[in-house]
């Protein structure tokens, strides 16, 4: 094994920043562009989005969602009806004024997100209870003018899905917001091997225009945190706002509920910081677009005939794999592998055919071990590929409950943020001015409010009147 650490990529515990764009460049998942503040998706990184598509594509339509597709442009009055909406984006709203030489009569603004375009599509398709709910989903990029831009994390344009949901009763569409915050959550877990937390918003965090938002909140290895989805249940603010009207069972006229949901790109940025390390990229077996390299060492008619083999059984049986039979030496490609986060190596040489045996090599402990040639090539790998996703994700949590902390103190909560971040559980009063107070602390905010009730004192950690709930609060990306 080569225990060199890659010299193009900075050492993650000297200069987590530049570690972090180093990964994301020498793995080749995304490029700057001359179009300040967006990146270009190269293949291995639009590869990775496509796996978390095709996996939430099929959750969402199990559930009974359908996917839809809304105009990029949003005239200014269509945007204004909901004013909270409005006042929480208008700072990243990009505005369209002229079309060819002409200057338009309306702005048309660039989406930063669809809430006023599905609640007008909604208002001219809506006029009975039958004609509820309707369960939309679309993929699709947006545009919010960010000033300070970070591949995956923040970007101008990035790419996402946002559910639009609309419902005859406040309780079905509460079940709804629910219903897809653990969506998202059991695809933390189960796909991306990163133990998330899941709870509600206060209400200065909360998304603009909803009643309430529920969060899926992620601890990077640096003790940052970052949200990585959120449900929000918006009641009938739009539907007023939208005059969207509809005749009940009574025969009555009534407003419908809404929630809208979403993930972004910014799940790749999650994996790479979760769970990479100085070697390159590490990702999780579940979501790694290419599971399994197999390196032929030398020409040897014998070695290519059994990788081929290997490959077939490996292919047939679901598990994506390739050969690399590039005209490079064997220490690149492994180490190539390597950078590019591949969950299996298999490395085939004539000299280890003579012996019987082949290596596999595991990218998350870089641990290798050999197996016979006659092995069933396609159960070891099903085995180690179990034992990889697993292990990340125990390996993940292990470090975020070493990154939680739990204080009474005030001083003691600045001590933490300052020295060593991570999820910090303290109680409050409910009062936003205890919560600005706490900004003060290097941008600390609150995450959220967790869905597992705690009490770890009786006092706000602020300004000591008697608490309201418990919150874990956080540096955020």
């Amino acid at each position: 094994m080569n225990d060199k650490q890659n010299k193009e990529i900075t050492s993650r515990d000297k200069d987590f920043a530049k570690w972090y764009t180093d990964i994301v460049r020498v793995a080749h998942l995304a490029s700057y562009s001359n179009t300040k503040g967006c990146t270009v998706f190269e293949p291995n990184g639009y590869a990775i989005w496509e796996k978390m598509q095709s996996i939430l594509d099929q959750k969402f339509k199990e559930t009974g969602h359908v996917n839809v597709y809304m105009p990029l442009l949003i005239p200014e009055n269509l945007l204004r009806k909901e004013g909270e909406l409005v006042e929480g984006f208008a700072p990243e709203v990009a505005w369209v004024t002229e079309g060819g030489t002409k200057k338009l009569e309306e702005r048309l603004c660039i989406r930063p997100t669809s809430e006023t375009l599905f609640s007008d599509y909604y208002a001219s398709t809506i006029s009975s209870y039958r004609d509820l709910p309707k369960l939309y989903n679309q993929w699709c990029n947006v545009l919010r003018w960010e000033k300070e831009t970070r591949p995956f994390l923040r970007s101008r344009e990035f790419l996402w899905q946002e559910g639009h949901t609309i419902h005859e009763s406040k309780a079905e569409a509460e079940a709804e917001t629910l219903r897809m915050l653990n969506i998202y959550n059991d695809f933390f877990h189960e796909y991306l091997a990163i133990p998330s937390i899941v709870g509600k918003k206060t209400e200065k965090e909360k998304f603009a225009g909803a009643e309430y938002t529920y969060t899926v909140e992620a601890l990077m290895y640096n003790g940052v945190a970052l949200q990585s989805g959120t449900s929000h249940y918006f009641g009938q603010k739009f539907s007023k706002a939208y005059d969207i009207k509809y005749l009940n069972r009574e025969n009555k006229y009534d407003y419908p509920y809404q929630t809208s949901w979403g993930v972004t790109t910014r799940m790749i940025g999650a994996l790479i910081m979760v769970h990479s390390d100085d070697y390159g990229l590490v990702l999780p077996p579940k979501i790694a677009p290419k599971k399994v390299v197999i390196i032929p060492i030398g020409e040897d008619l014998e070695v290519l005939s059994l990788a081929h083999d290997y490959l077939e059984k490996l292919n047939a049986s679901g598990i994506e794999s390739y050969i690399d039979n590039s005209d490079k030496s064997p220490g690149f490609k492994f180490a190539e592998a390597e950078v590019n986060g591949i969950p299996v190596r298999i490395e085939i040489g004539k000299r280890d055919l003579e012996k019987g045996i082949i290596t596999l090599a595991r990218r998350d402990t870089r641990e290798k071990s050999e197996v016979f040639i006659n092995t069933d090539i396609v159960k070891d790998v099903s085995i180690l590929l179990e034992d990889i996703q697993r292990d990340m994700y125990d390996r993940a949590l292990r470090r975020r409950e070493e990154m939680t902390y739990t204080v009474t103190d005030l001083e003691q909560f600045k001590d933490i943020i300052n020295t060593h971040p991570g999820f910090v559980k303290a109680m409050w009063c409910g009062d936003s001015k205890c919560e600005e107070k706490i900004k003060e602390i290097r941008g600390c905010k609150s995450r959220c409010i967790p869905f597992e009730e705690e009490k770890v004192d009786d006092k706000c950690i602020v300004c000591g009147k008697p608490a309201k709930e418990l919150v874990i609060w956080g540096i955020q990306y």
